[in-house]
């Protein structure tokens, strides 16, 4: 017992804390704890934070491992310890009623028994055979059906290496389409907008003539006014003379009135008025074909959504550093945010977080729809989403609907809705920036790509209740987080 417990603890001693198994490649911090040298080395990189022991959390001023030789025959001499453990000899085993070895087999009851129960009543009329003979009969069944397993194995390993093909190939597929679509659609949108500019540029155009003729326009008839004026006014003045100045030149009088009628100038030409009518001719046409593509496209729910949020100018969005755990630093002006490593010395409040790295945004919002986007870069630890105005915030959390909040996770190899089951996602779908789109009336919040705006995760109509509604982010080691301008 004391041999046993004596080997228990020299393995106890040979056991990386870090990993669980024996030390690979000793190594000593300046603590005097001990490690494999990958596993620590791994640990540092992957926390990006002051270098530390992980054990007593003393931090270094820099990497310093020393081999540990004397540790390491001891694992060595650990490992002999645990393989000479395993060679126990084999007893072999006797029957429990004659305490006899069992040196036969019964076939009837299926059973070894020994030289005395062959003899009893109970076995007298079965059929018994040696022990070793029953042990061949049975190898060649168990023989058997190993082959029948393993050719069935066999097959699943095919069949699984031939969905796993097809599905890359699948993929390879989703791929090049997801190229394609994007480069159609930016030639698309390039078109458009070379459309558009011609467009308002013939439009320009036009307004140019139409202001030239009204100008000339206004100025013949300033000067037709002019003229009448004064022809009115001379014609008052005869006809208030005595009738022998009255009568005098009456026939230059009269022609004057006459010539006095007012021609009204031309308010466009024919080939301004030509040029309208192609204009809205080829405006009218190329929106008619816009609206007939348009028409031909499916009107999915995710195109609806898409159209609705995912296309909505961005809000100007600051983070709130009143509400964010002492573990994170927000920036001056509020659009980052990232893990700090140790605590900073911040004043306790009721709006703060004090378990979870999390941060929330400044004001929010209680209707309408809004948009924002997160750069997440390539962090490992990180999530983004939203929250009620009242979300807990003092102890652990569960991040899910049912304590108020709506997100995506990325957590190591994890990315995943949080819903309640979280909803795993496919880790290709990584983004480096996200946009959130909140629909207030609706009740609804989607993820985007911020890149291609393709959706991630909706979480469905009437999920997100009614009241103040505010940015949230998660932050853990060695990321962070920008809100995009």
């Amino acid at each position: 017992m004391a041999t046993a417990k004596a080997a228990k603890t020299l393995q106890d001693e040979a056991t990386c804390p870090i990993c669980l198994e024996y030390f690979n490649d000793p190594v000593s911090l300046d603590c005097n704890h001990d490690f494999c040298r990958a596993c620590i080395t791994r640990c540092w990189k992957e926390f990006d934070a002051d270098i530390s022991c992980p054990q007593c959390r003393k931090t270094f001023p820099q990497m310093n491992l020393k081999p540990n030789r004397k540790l390491k025959s001891i694992v060595e001499a650990a490992r002999e310890l645990s393989l000479e453990s395993g060679r126990e000899p084999e007893t072999e085993r006797l029957c429990e009623k004659h305490r006899e070895p069992l040196k036969l087999f019964c076939k009837e009851d299926e059973i070894p028994i020994c030289l005395v129960c062959d003899r009893a009543k109970e076995h007298r009329d079965h059929t018994v055979v040696p022990a070793e003979e029953a042990v061949e009969e049975f190898q060649e069944k168990i023989q058997a059906h190993l082959k029948k397993l393993r050719e069935e194995r066999e097959k699943l390993v095919k069949f699984q290496a031939s969905k796993k093909k097809r599905s890359q190939e699948n993929l390879r597929k989703t791929k090049t389409e997801r190229q394609k679509i994007v480069s159609e659609f930016q030639q698309l949108r390039g078109f458009l907008e070379e459309q558009e500019q011609l467009l308002l540029a013939q439009l320009l155009k036009l307004d140019e003539e139409i202001l030239k003729i009204q100008t000339e326009n206004m100025n013949k008839l300033s000067v037709e006014m002019s003229r009448l004026t004064e022809l009115i006014s001379d014609i008052e003045g005869k006809y208030q003379k005595p009738a022998s100045e009255f009568l005098q030149d009456i026939r230059s009088t009269l022609s004057r009135c006459e010539k006095g009628k007012f021609q009204q100038p031309e308010e466009i030409s024919p080939e301004l008025e030509k040029g309208l009518g192609d204009f809205s001719q080829k405006t009218v046409a190329l929106i008619e074909t816009v609206r007939k593509f348009k028409d031909t496209l499916p009107s999915a729910p995710e195109t609806k959504g898409r159209e609705s949020l995912g296309l909505l100018r961005l809000a100007n969005v600051t983070l709130d550093p009143d509400t964010a755990h002492p573990n994170l630093f927000v920036s001056a002006d509020g659009k980052s945010v990232r893990w700090a490593g140790t605590q900073q010395d911040l004043p306790e409040n009721p709006q703060r977080f004090d378990s979870e790295l999390c941060v929330l945004g400044c004001g929010g919002f209680t209707s309408g729809r809004h948009c924002w986007e997160v750069e997440v870069g390539d962090g490992r630890c990180w999530a983004v989403g939203l929250a009620r105005e009242f979300v807990r915030r003092k102890g652990r959390i569960h991040p899910n609907p049912a304590v108020g909040i709506w997100a995506v996770e990325l957590w190591g190899d994890h990315f995943q809705a949080l819903t309640s089951p979280a909803t795993p996602l496919p880790l290709r779908w990584v983004p480096s920036r996200i946009r959130v789109c909140l629909d207030c009336d609706r009740g609804q919040v989607t993820f985007f790509h911020a890149g291609d705006q393709a959706p991630i995760f909706t979480f469905p109509l009437a999920s997100v209740p009614g009241g103040r509604i505010r940015p949230w982010l998660r932050v853990g080691p060695g990321s962070q987080l920008r809100l995009c301008p």
